[in-house]
């Protein structure tokens, strides 16, 4: 038997074929386009997800017409946060709206207030991202749209609707909309009451590991596998590769370097912290949940410095980068997109501080990279300080192939790093396994075993020295200018 996962990012759809010994058959990649029709917006056409989707599953039926006729299940993960509203027909009725757009800070204000128990419902501070205070924006600049809406999806729901005809989510994605009573797992009839919207609004729930649906007739004929394929809850981004790394059991971690960066832990418990910005939300597996510190640009910030410096790839920007005679290294403040953890302030820019006549391009190269760590390393102690207890940290994403950057990121951490083979498959994986567990009952410690070891980066003792110093710069350099963030625009 296979089990196909579909993982819908923010720049492509990927879809992975996975076997029963959990070997990667084949996988497809289908590239997105994000909107930025204003400044600090940020969305997508939800009809090109199911473009995507269906161009990629495709690509694999014609490559792999035997394994795709033997799929088991199917499991979904996704980007999180994401708006997409629906009239009463099914039909999308504007652009979702993304979770790095920033446009509803003012609506964030406004829902605490219409629920002054929100923290304590959800566990998590309003912040722009999150799915709720988007909708109040749409009540308040495009009222003939919410007028019509009568169901909000988050983006890989809408994949599920666009493939089974079902209107579901599941915990850990229906977490970081402000609309889930985090600790009960279920629907909160207040934060919905908040946005004005009716309880019927939000689709049906379920676990990640549950059967949520099954496959409509002629998507399986299209796609070339078995009718009434059922469909995993799946689960969010993080959560999912979670999953696919071995990530279940409290005390495991993981660091992603992706677009934004994510430092993720399991609990036990429904932990909160969100007086700091810790996000603390359900996993994708029953009975067990995790905390998140989020910086909203990592390895974006490595794409920007490439186009900013003049560099050929970034590849090259990183070989200029000298660790042992770093010269005159400024500091960074990663915050291209605003900020999550652990300042939940929107209107953060990026800035370099110390810069001099002396300073190079690989200087401020290296201060990018420590940047990003630095805030890492305040969104680690965030966790520590919220109760979380952390033992083993993989690394994976993209930024996850550069060696410089892990030892940069274990000496700023001070704790080693783990690199597991087949990291690149990442949420996709997790959304095949979700899917693995959906269609048997084999036990979740047996399928989500940790990928075999690849290396460990230890911290650098005296690395570790030198970026204290420039840490605590960091540290400082955020409140001296965060009130002159919101004269920029």
């Amino acid at each position: 038997m296979h089990f196909l996962g579909i993982d819908l990012g923010t720049s492509s759809v990927k879809a992975l074929l996975v076997d029963d010994e959990q070997n990667a058959v084949d996988h497809e990649t289908t590239a997105l386009e994000v909107r930025r029709p204003r400044v600090s917006w940020s969305e997508q056409d939800p009809e090109a997800w199911w473009q995507a989707t269906d161009t990629c599953v495709q690509a694999l039926r014609n490559r792999q017409p035997g394994p795709l006729a033997d799929v088991g299940a199917i499991g979904l993960s996704g980007q999180m946060h994401g708006a997409t509203l629906l009239d009463a027909e099914g039909s999308v009725l504007r652009p979702a709206i993304l979770w790095n757009d920033g446009r509803s800070a003012a609506q964030c204000e406004e829902l605490e207030r219409r629920e002054p128990r929100s923290r304590e419902i959800t566990g998590n501070p309003a912040m722009p991202g999150f799915t709720a205070p988007k909708l109040i924006w749409v009540e308040e600049n495009e009222p003939e749209v919410f007028a019509r809406t009568k169901r909000v999806l988050l983006p890989k729901d809408y994949l599920r609707w666009r493939i089974t005809g079902e209107f579901v989510s599941e915990m850990s994605d229906a977490a970081g909309t402000l609309w889930l009573d985090v600790a009960r797992r279920a629907w909160s009839e207040a934060m919905i009451a908040a946005t004005h919207l009716e309880p019927s609004a939000m689709p049906a729930l379920c676990e990640g590991n549950q059967v949520s649906a099954t496959v409509r007739a002629d998507v399986a004929e299209a796609w070339g596998i078995p009718r009434d394929t059922p469909v995993a809850g799946g689960g969010g981004d993080n959560a999912a590769s979670a999953v696919g790394l071995g990530v279940v059991s409290p005390g495991q971690a993981f660091l992603s370097l992706g677009t934004s960066g994510v430092l993720f832990v399991v609990n036990e418990r429904f932990s909160p912290n969100p007086d700091r910005a810790a996000h603390a939300f359900c996993h994708a597996l029953p009975g067990r949940w995790h905390q998140m510190a989020v910086t909203l640009s990592a390895a974006s910030c490595i794409g920007w410095a490439r186009n900013a410096f003049g560099a050929a790839t970034e590849r090259d920007l990183e070989r200029e980068i000298a660790l042992e005679h770093p010269g005159s290294v400024p500091v960074f403040l990663p915050y291209l997109s605003g900020e999550r953890t652990p300042h939940n302030d929107a209107a953060a820019k990026g800035a370099f501080v110390g810069i001099t006549h002396e300073t190079t391009r690989a200087d401020l190269a290296r201060a990018v990279l420590e940047g990003v760590a630095f805030a890492f390393a305040d969104g680690l102690a965030t966790l520590l300080d919220s109760g979380a207890e952390i033992d083993d940290i993989a690394v994976v994403g993209g930024g996850s192939r550069s060696r410089t950057w892990g030892k940069i990121l274990a000496s700023a951490l001070d704790r080693p790093l783990q690199y597991r083979r087949g990291g690149e498959h990442g949420a996709a994986f997790g959304a095949a396994r979700l899917a693995r567990l959906a269609a048997g009952d084999e036990p979740t410690e047996a399928v989500c075993k940790p990928p075999p070891l690849d290396r460990v980066v230890d911290p650098d003792p005296a690395l570790r020295q030198d970026l204290r110093k420039r840490h605590h710069v960091f540290q400082a350099a955020y409140p001296s200018l965060r009130e002159l963030f919101p004269r920029l625009g």
